[in-house]
């Protein structure tokens, strides 16, 4: 089972243990993980997150999320959202920055 880091710039980070499958949105809901959510569907962007560790325990991207982050003009195996992405089986570490507006 993974560990899930969160963090943000001016926030306490919160780890959370991970399931398989696991949505980040819903640690962070569980949690009070400091990362910023509006839409949960994958329209908007807020809760995007870059993967300063651990990307490989990140389930493959759904094509709504792949839109999104091509907006941003970010990769996936550096940033993810929140509100879509899911753990994989797995030991190890995933730590998590909430992305601030000017990057």
């Amino acid at each position: 089972m993974p560990t899930v880091v969160f963090e943000a710039k001016g926030a306490k980070s919160v780890t959370v243990e991970a399931p398989e499958g696991g949505a980040l949105g819903d640690m962070c809901d569980r949690s009070d993980a400091p990362i910023p959510f509006s839409c949960r569907s994958a329209n908007c962007g807020t809760c995007r997150v870059a993967i300063e560790e651990g990307a490989e325990l990140l389930l493959p991207p759904e094509d709504e999320e792949l839109d999104i982050l091509d907006v941003f003009n970010v990769t996936p195996d550096r940033h993810r959202l929140a509100c879509q992405a899911k753990t994989r089986a797995g030991a190890g570490r995933l730590r998590l920055r909430a992305v601030e507006d000017d990057e």
